[in-house]
């Protein structure tokens, strides 16, 4: 996002309490412990080399997230609700974040010699039946019914991302990989709960 957008998210979010804001963007979770003996500062994302178990995952969330990335635009313009105007555009915001850093995981865990923008794409595709026509209702809603068809659409798409990262958490090889598998299932959950009390939700 450019400087000026993110700023003007970040004064949107002061609209929301403060334990649902950090539950979206994913830091209620604690801070991974830096090995002991070091410098005290953790690895940098770009620095990550996954496991090759993991990359399936990540590859699979990838993807998931660009799907994510998808319906926040389709919703630029057309929310109603202020309140999730800005659950919208902190989802779209943490996603960004977490897209460009497993892009990078995945960049480092492709073969010298192969296109790392090519690997794992075919394996977990953007789109499925059921994102595709949600996704088709979603921009086909009407004015008045746009909020409660985003907010069906959006928790849906999240429960799926939640449910895939509790079942990769026990099996992640990568402490990196566990830990963000960790925020996205507690931020998803949180984000869903959220959207539950939210009036397009009863207008649904």
């Amino acid at each position: 996002m450019r400087p000026d957008a993110v700023h003007g998210v970040r004064r949107r979010l002061a609209a929301l309490p403060l334990a649902a804001l950090l539950a979206v963007a994913g830091c209620a979770s604690p801070a991974p412990t830096p090995p002991s003996g070091g410098s005290g500062v953790p690895p940098s994302a770009g620095s990550v080399r996954p496991d090759p178990a993991d990359v399936p995952f990540l590859t699979a969330m990838v993807a998931h997230h660009d799907r994510t990335r998808v319906i926040a635009a389709a919703a630029a313009g057309r929310v109603t609700d202020a309140e999730l105007r800005t659950l919208v555009a902190a989802v779209d915001a943490t996603e960004a974040d977490e897209l460009a850093t497993m892009r990078r995981w995945l960049a480092a865990a492709t073969p010298p010699g192969a296109d790392a923008g090519h690997a794992g794409h075919h394996a977990h595709p953007g789109g499925s039946p059921t994102a595709d026509a949600d996704l088709a209702r979603l921009r086909s809603a009407p004015a008045d019914r746009f909020d409660a068809v985003l907010v069906a659409v959006l928790t849906a798409h999240q429960r799926r991302a939640a449910a895939l990262a509790r079942a990769h958490r026990p099996v992640a090889v990568g402490a990196e990989v566990r830990d963000l598998a960790d925020r996205i299932e507690r931020s998803r959950t949180a984000q869903i709960q959220l959207m539950s009390r939210l009036p397009a939700t009863r207008a649904g």
